[in-house]
């Protein structure tokens, strides 16, 4: 990778420790290689034709570790465009990892009992919803918590939410907007708001979720 060309420069904006943005610029490189097994496993599997892409940082300050990303994938690349959309991509992990703790320790797909693949198929469709919709209020609350809240939450969960965590919401939110409900909704599940806390994360928002779905429920029971 050494020998390969630098096909272009990007531009990225990372976060650090202290919840900094910066923008960093990154050299990027691609090259495609012919991958053969091992000697000794030749007969059971075959080559392989991979692309390596790799994005090192340009000029990283002191005090930081530099960005320098390695890439093994067998889809082709062609062009820079190709090696940036791929980069994109690899980008999105993250929120996959925390989709999947969403599903797995918030709707705790792995402990269903069901012994059918397509019982189990539908109650991990369904729970993937769940999964999005957490994923969506969180993101969506720090992104454009100046919205009104009936854009995502009803009239009887705004009131309940009014009811049972009194007062104000907390971080310096404005009353009346979605910012201020989800964080009345994350201190139901057990998120503190002091003005030093970052912005309430998952855990929070579908504990919250959980005791509030509980609530609702007792109220339309007979």
């Amino acid at each position: 990778m050494r020998r390969a060309k630098v096909a272009c420069r990007h531009v990225i904006e990372v976060r650090d420790e202290n919840d900094t943005v910066a923008r960093v610029a990154l050299e990027i490189r691609f090259r495609r290689i012919h991958v053969l097994p091992p000697i000794g496993k030749q007969k059971r599997y075959p080559a392989l034709d991979l692309t390596i892409i790799h994005a090192t940082e340009v000029d990283p300050p002191a005090g930081r570790k530099p960005i320098h990303w390695k890439f093994l994938t067998d889809l082709e690349v062609e062009s820079a465009e190709q090696a940036i959309e791929k980069i994109g991509w690899y980008a999105l992990c993250w929120k996959i990892e925390v989709f999947h703790k969403v599903l797995k320790s918030g709707c705790r797909a792995e402990d269903a009992k069901l012994r059918t693949a397509d019982r189990l198929a539908n109650l991990i469709a369904v729970f993937c919803i769940v999964s999005w919709r957490v994923m969506w209020l969180t993101m969506f609350g720090r992104t454009a918590s100046a919205v009104r809240p009936a854009l995502i939450r009803t009239r009887q969960e705004i009131t309940l939410l009014d009811r049972v965590v009194a007062g104000s919401a907390g971080r310096n939110t404005q009353p009346g907007t979605l910012g201020f409900y989800l964080i009345k909704l994350a201190r139901f599940g057990g998120y503190l708001a002091r003005a030093s806390d970052p912005p309430p994360g998952n855990v929070v928002i579908w504990r919250g979720l959980r005791r509030l779905a509980d609530i609702q429920l007792a109220i339309m029971a007979p």
